[in-house]
């Protein structure tokens, strides 16, 4: 009955977040720039390519790539890095996985920015003997060989229960009429679906009835520009007391509008960690918590894998929760907070 439950919320919000795409979206995109090398490159060395979701203005794909890097330097081998500038533009992703299988690669890490479109590319990745190790989303298809991420049904039910008890902490009644407004970077990804599914499960069976969750979920396409109108139409609404940013760039736009109008009535819960955020938490004024996801080792484990990979070694499962951790002003000196804190 639980996954039947499960099932119908991601179709719901399947529908849901069709129509959610924002009417000014860009008609073109910035193209993804050519592999550029993340580690030295050295003669001899396997080649490793990392494709990421976001290039520009994101701490959570910096941290991926530190990670990466860093494993790279320790296990001796060449790792080249490129992606997408937004979210949305899954064609890069398409041509870079060529340009990779094209240059030689001897395993290739990405971060799909739709799951679906790419399916057929990672098949014939896959399919072509080149080891394919997923981070962060998983994609529609059994072709790849391990996939490193958060389980983001469950860290959507953390976001909602976080929600529910910052809200109650505010000082906000079961009576009281409170709204609670959503936002996304992505409407094709897996790991946003997830996250929302998990996040209104838990928020149906937990919240009381009279607190609601607005039906017009914005989606910015991993703008931080676009993520900031969002914010500002959402927070236009008088009546909305919590905001979601369910990945980092939304977050990045909530943190910045409930900042500059001193929005210390609305509680905002995110996804990683950025200065935006950070500095919302660390001040006692806002009611401010985040998800913080451990992508450093998402990236690290994701070349030390693929080398295992290449030297022919099989994985035993197929998908690795890497978990997550609450950051609010009660935990920022918790030691495992400190040590997740350390890598952003």
């Amino acid at each position: 009955m639980k996954r039947f439950a499960v099932t119908f919320i991601c179709l719901w919000l399947c529908i849901a977040l069709c129509g959610c795409k924002p009417d000014n979206a860009p008609q073109d995109v910035k193209p993804a720039p050519e592999f550029m090398p993340l580690t030295e490159i050295v003669d001899g060395r396997r080649d490793i390519y990392l494709i990421v979701k976001v290039l520009e203005n994101s701490s959570y794909w910096q941290v991926i790539m530190d990670g990466a890097r860093d494993c790279g330097d320790a296990l001796d081998c060449n790792v080249y890095y490129s992606g997408s500038y937004v979210e949305t533009d899954w064609a890069s992703h398409e041509r870079l996985l060529h340009e990779a299988k094209t240059a030689g690669a001897d395993a290739i890490l990405i971060a799909p920015d739709d799951s679906v479109n790419l399916s057929g590319k990672i098949d014939e990745i896959y399919n072509g003997g080149i080891p394919i190790v997923l981070i962060d989303t998983i994609a529609n298809t059994d072709n790849y060989n391990v996939c490193y991420m958060t389980d983001n049904l469950m860290a959507g039910q953390e976001a909602a229960r976080e929600m529910i008890a910052r809200l109650k902490a505010d000082g906000y009644a079961d009576a009281d009429a409170v709204k609670v407004g959503i936002q996304v970077g992505s409407t094709s990804s897996l790991t946003i679906i997830e996250r929302l599914a998990g996040f209104f499960q838990y928020w149906s069976k937990y919240a009381p009835p009279s607190w609601e969750i607005l039906q017009d979920i914005k989606c910015n396409e991993g703008d931080t520009a676009k993520a900031v109108e969002c914010a500002e139409e959402l927070l236009a609404n008088p009546e909305i007391k919590g905001v979601f940013g369910a990945n980092n760039g939304s977050t990045v736009g909530f943190a910045q509008v409930v900042k500059q109008n001193e929005r210390h009535d609305v509680a905002i819960v995110g996804f990683d960690y950025s200065s935006e955020i950070a500095e919302l938490i660390a001040d006692e004024g806002y009611s401010a918590s985040t998800i913080l996801q451990k992508q450093y080792d998402m990236g690290y484990k994701s070349v030390e894998t693929a080398l295992s990979l290449i030297n022919g070694e099989e994985t035993s499962v197929k998908f690795v929760d890497t978990g997550v951790i609450i950051v609010n002003r009660d935990t920022l000196e918790n030691d495992d907070v400190k040590d997740a804190l350390s890598h952003n």
